[in-house]
């Protein structure tokens, strides 16, 4: 077996392969050179690779490589994208790793390309002979826009293990707990006409007014229903992030559109939330004869609860000497839960470096993210 690059090579090498994920298509790159870069390093180490294409995107896949057999193995996670940078703030140069002030500078030293790295690193002189329980590493596609890779994962049933860690940016801190997502569109249609008039038309701006006053009492509603002090925010929030309506001050506004974020605590069910909104807005419109859609921007991400109980979530307290608490981003983590497994998030990066010009890692993370991956390993994987 070849040995694969040194660890700073690696990440190096991970920096400078672009996969931007964007809503944007002018922006958006794929990942598939990144999974590439990890498919040849891992072939190279003994681990059975599969690489994944997700259907109709040939610039995109997942990477699935194992080494060892059988039940209750250990999932290590990431995603192989990044989010677009913001050209001219940058003091580095977003795709060259630099090393400078005890940091390395780069897009996605944080959020979470280093992870990966990391994750070899650790695995780096590991065997297949030693294992009792396999160990898997993941990379995934778009968790940054549409979580396209996580799903296909779950469609697929793969991978298949008792425990996972998702290396996104936590300062090493485990967190067993986050809120969900989603995004909706709300869409009123009314009918238009001459301003002087309103008997003329039937306005949707107007409508649109008891929309949102409607949507501000189920927010309260919600907030009294559900609540949890583990969190900062220990309520459901819903934003109210943007509306449009109407063309000119002189016509009868015909159709009027509102976007909204709601982020749910463990235990809120996506689908019935979407149906609690639908009816929220029916009701408001009632006897007004305007009409409605609502329409998913986003398909959401269920919130996180693994118990605290959970082997993973125990070890991760154990090894770091921190109580697994939350986090107010979403990850891949609730679909790696549908698979069948206890999931921590836990990486070296610090959430105030994600998604910010001149994002970098702390080189005095390094060291002990690939001690405490090892302590992991270890402890669930090897034969004792």
């Amino acid at each position: 077996m070849k040995p694969y690059p040194p660890l700073l090579d690696m990440i190096s090498a991970l920096i400078r392969t672009p996969s931007v994920s964007c809503v944007d298509p002018a922006l958006d790159q794929g990942n598939l050179g990144v999974i590439e870069l990890l498919a040849d390093w891992l072939e190279d180490s003994g681990f059975s690779v599969e690489v994944m294409p997700l259907a109709g995107q040939p610039a995109r896949a997942n990477l699935v490589a194992t080494l060892g057999q059988g039940p209750d193995g250990l999932v290590l996670a990431g995603h192989a994208d990044t989010v677009p940078f913001d050209e001219g703030k940058w003091q580095h140069d977003p795709f060259r790793m630099t090393q400078a002030d005890q940091r390395l500078y780069g897009l996605g030293t944080s959020d979470m390309k280093a992870f990966l790295a990391l994750a070899l690193e650790a695995v780096r002189e590991l065997r297949a002979q030693d294992l009792a329980h396999p160990l898997i590493l993941l990379a995934t596609a778009d968790e940054e826009t549409s979580m396209a890779g996580a799903r296909a994962l779950l469609e697929q049933q793969r991978p298949r293990a008792r425990h996972a860690i998702i290396g996104e940016p936590t300062g090493l801190r485990p967190v067993r707990m986050h809120k969900g997502i989603f995004m909706e569109a709300i869409c009123l249609y009314g009918h238009s006409g001459h301003s002087s008039d309103p008997a003329l038309g039937n306005n949707a701006l107007e409508a649109m007014y008891r929309v949102i006053g409607a949507l501000l009492d189920w927010r309260k509603q919600l907030q009294e229903r559900y609540q949890n002090p583990c969190f900062a925010v220990p309520i459901p929030t819903l934003n109210l992030g943007h509306i449009h309506g109407g063309d000119n001050p002189n016509r009868i506004c015909a159709d009027c559109e509102l976007h909204i974020d709601l982020r749910p605590l463990p235990g809120m069910d996506i689908a019935e939330l979407r149906t609690e909104l639908q009816q929220c807005v029916r009701t408001a419109l009632q006897d007004t004869g305007i009409r409605f859609e609502c329409r998913a921007l986003f398909d959401g991400i269920p919130a996180l609860e693994t118990p605290a109980t959970a082997e993973i979530v125990r070890l991760s307290e154990q090894l770091t000497g921190h109580t697994p608490g939350s986090a107010a981003f979403g990850t891949e983590a609730p679909f790696l839960t549908a698979l069948g497994m206890d999931t921590v998030i836990l990486g070296p990066g610090d959430i105030g470096q994600a998604h910010q010009p001149d994002e970098y890692l702390a080189m005095e993370r390094l060291q002990p993210t690939v001690d405490l991956l090892q302590a992991v390993i270890k402890s669930v994987c090897i034969r004792h």
